[in-house]
């Protein structure tokens, strides 16, 4: 006899051998063995039940196959669905996150939807499996009381400000509700939003006819995304890597919207307002030629310098442009002023200058009226969660509750417990509204080269561990005595200068001595820099201190022979876009010397193959930020980083607690120095002690 494909031998001795043996794990059996020819057991639903949870599993254990019902494996389960009364029209800008959107709550089991009437009228039956509409449907009772709970606090139906159904929608609310957030659904533009999650099909937007050059997959993607969300006039967080080109989709869009806008009473197309960009003044140069090499057809206004328009002119030459850009000094500055204009967007560019909620500058910029915001970072985290929450609620105020539930609920959980439950409502509760993309995904970009990123251990000259010995004898002391903000602040002071002194003696010293052979990082940087420039090679240099990066150019220049760019907080606008320029262009300067906080951000600088950190930020995020100033599309060379580090000091020490710490700042959390004055004592000497390996002469 065949069964099921396979040619059994005795069939009857087989089968009652292992309907026997099948008893021992399932008793009632017995009762279809009554009988000289056993076909079945008849079982009611709760006999049914007990046979798929308890028997199904020991039966396959003990080596059966067991053929069971397809509704069983796909253990349907109670499911929230939030289904909007209201819909927007697409681009009327009439969405608000304030509005009252009409909703009504649904129970979905499986494919079925039911009112809670009715999802009553089954657990009244105290069955775990009921038949309705004609299929089987699983009740567990958790779910069931879940569901039922969560009527008890809201109504069925109703009216409710678009944020909290976007709260509930999106399971921010659902550590109030026994039930997965992966089991809230919704449907019409809260099902779009809700699906923005996986990977949703959006509706393709052509590049614009206008657009100068050519989209990526992944930007024509960005671009949608962009269109879709301004559509419901949802802010959008656009997170993509540094270098994917966060600014040429962000053009495309103003110049896709203008292609599409629609027409006046019939006649010519209706004006859209201006979209206001605000970025770093490192920037503003950048932008405006970008925005002339991709979107020529549009009219920029550059809102700074002494001669910038106020009041009513600028009122006035703003709507007649198409994009005006400007700086964050200058958002809070002339907040008046830009008040003054309804934009019809308001972007930042490197949006993380919002991460503190509570700043001047914040507010002056989450005051601006605008029909829709967008964010530009390649980094929402720097080194709180707090920061996303700021960002967020200038994109979308209200959505992500207050700073003070959000703390609670969100940050402290993630940042203090790496609680993962707590981070996977927050990665869905943020995920419509932030697109990222890395470059190191094959699957965004295949033809950008490698980045090869390596520590060089440097050692301290005698000299310098004599300093550095002195400054931590002298923490150590005052610390033991100190306690709170008094404390904090020694520990810090001593920090700054533990650094200063593993970058050379004269940093500390500030004696404006010679700098030949005195620094064990010094001589080693210079070697890095012959050896690429003996190769026809550019490199970037990053230091976090403006003083000394004016010492490392004289220096180099003099060792070298070579012209050296420098870059720091007080260069002015014009003279920093000169300098790229100068470094972008064909035998122009090779060596580019840069403080962090001025030159880590906003600038393109592929002519550079190498980056050298001298000098160590203990936030990751920052450090990668400057490398990418290399490290972006249109770099057609392998990027090698190197990472000064003195040994046996607190440099090594802490570069091994950063990559413990790396797993943690890539999912969103960063690391700054203020933990440090946090340690006791003990904890602090066993940091900073200096080792006995650390010390060797230059040659």
């Amino acid at each position: 006899m065949r069964v099921l494909g396979r040619q059994i031998e005795d069939p009857q001795e087989r089968l009652l051998g292992g309907l026997g043996h099948a008893l021992r794990m399932w008793p009632e059996l017995e009762f279809a063995l009554h009988g000289p020819a056993p076909t079945g057991v008849e079982l009611g639903a709760d006999g049914a039940f007990r046979f798929l949870r308890e028997a199904v599993p020991a039966l396959e254990q003990a080596g059966f196959g067991v053929l069971a019902p397809a509704w069983w494996s796909r253990r349907l389960r109670l499911k929230l669905r939030a289904e909007p009364l209201t819909e927007w029209e697409e681009g009327s800008g009439l969405f608000s996150l304030d509005g009252l959107c009409a909703y009504e709550w649904r129970i979905a089991v499986g494919d079925t939807s039911l009112s809670v009437s009715e999802l009553r009228e089954l657990a009244a039956l105290k069955l775990p499996l009921v038949m309705s509409r004609g299929q089987w449907i699983v009740l567990r009772p958790e779910d069931v009381e879940a569901a039922l709970k969560f009527f008890e606090s809201r109504e069925e139906r109703g009216e409710t400000p678009a944020a909290e159904l976007l709260r509930e929608g999106l399971a921010l609310d659902a550590a109030q509700v026994d039930l997965p957030p992966a089991e809230i659904e919704g449907t019409g533009w809260l099902g779009e939003l809700l699906s923005a999650n996986g990977e949703r099909k959006l509706e393709q937007v052509p590049t614009p006819a206008s657009f100068t050059g050519q989209l990526r997959p992944y930007q024509q993607r960005g671009l949608a995304w962009l269109s879709f969300l301004s559509s419901l006039g949802l802010g959008a967080c656009l997170a993509d890597d540094m270098g994917l080109g966060k600014t040429c989709q962000t053009l495309a869009l103003l110049l896709a919207e203008r292609e599409q806008r629609p027409s006046g009473n019939g006649k010519r197309p209706k004006r859209l307002a201006p979209t206001l960009l605000i970025c770093p003044m490192s920037v503003a140069g950048n932008w405006r030629r970008e925005a002339a090499r991709f979107a020529p057809g549009l009219s920029v206004l550059v809102h700074h310098g002494p001669e910038r328009l106020k009041g009513r002119k600028f009122a006035t030459a703003a709507r007649r442009a198409d994009l005006v850009i400007t700086t964050y000094a200058l958002a809070t500055r002339d907040r008046e002023t830009l008040a003054g204009v309804t934009w019809e967007r308001v972007a930042l560019d490197e949006a993380q200058n919002i991460k503190t909620i509570d700043t001047k500058q914040t507010k002056a910029i989450r005051s601006l009226p605008a029909r829709h915001r967008v964010a530009l970072t390649g980094t929402p985290v720097e080194n709180r969660l707090t920061e996303l929450h700021s960002i967020m609620d200038f994109l979308n105020p209200g959505l992500l509750g207050p700073a003070a539930t959000f703390k609670r609920c969100y940050a402290t959980p993630i940042e203090r417990w790496r609680d993962q439950h707590a981070t996977e409502r927050l990665r869905r509760a943020t995920g419509p509204f932030i697109l990222r993309r890395l470059k190191t995904d094959s699957s965004v970009i295949t033809d950008l080269p490698e980045k090869i990123e390596m520590r060089v251990d440097c050692h301290l000259t005698k000299e310098q561990a004599t300093l550095y010995q002195a400054v931590v004898d002298e923490m150590l002391e005052k610390a033991e005595r100190a306690e709170g903000i008094e404390r904090s602040g020694i520990i810090l002071a001593a920090l700054m200068k533990l650094k200063q002194v593993c970058n050379h003696p004269a940093h500390l010293l500030k004696d404006r001595s010679e700098l030949d052979g005195r620094s064990g990082k010094l001589t080693r940087l210079e070697e890095i820099l012959t050896e690429a420039l003996a190769q026809g090679d550019r490199a970037l240099c990053f230091t976090q201190f403006a003083e000394f990066g004016h010492l490392l150019r004289g220096h180099l220049q003099e060792r070298l022979g070579r012209e050296v760019l420098f870059l720091h907080g007080g260069t002015s606008k014009t003279a920093r876009d000169e300098m790229v320029e100068r470094f972008q262009s064909d035998g122009g300067p090779p060596l580019f010397v840069l403080s962090l906080k001025a030159g880590g951000t906003g600038l393109n600088l592929t002519a550079a193959n190498h980056v050298v950190h001298f000098d160590r930020w203990w936030n990751p995020a920052v450090e990668d930020q400057a490398t990418d100033r290399a490290f972006r599309i249109g770099q057609r060379k392998n990027v090698q980083v190197r990472k000064l580090t003195c040994v046996g000091t607190l440099e090594e020490r802490i570069d091994a607690l950063i990559a413990q710490k790396k797993d943690l700042a890539d999912r969103i959390v960063g690391s700054g120095e203020r933990w440090i004055t946090e340690l006791n004592t003990a904890q602090l000497r066993e940091l900073v002690t200096l080792s006995s390996d650390a010390v060797q002469e230059v040659a």
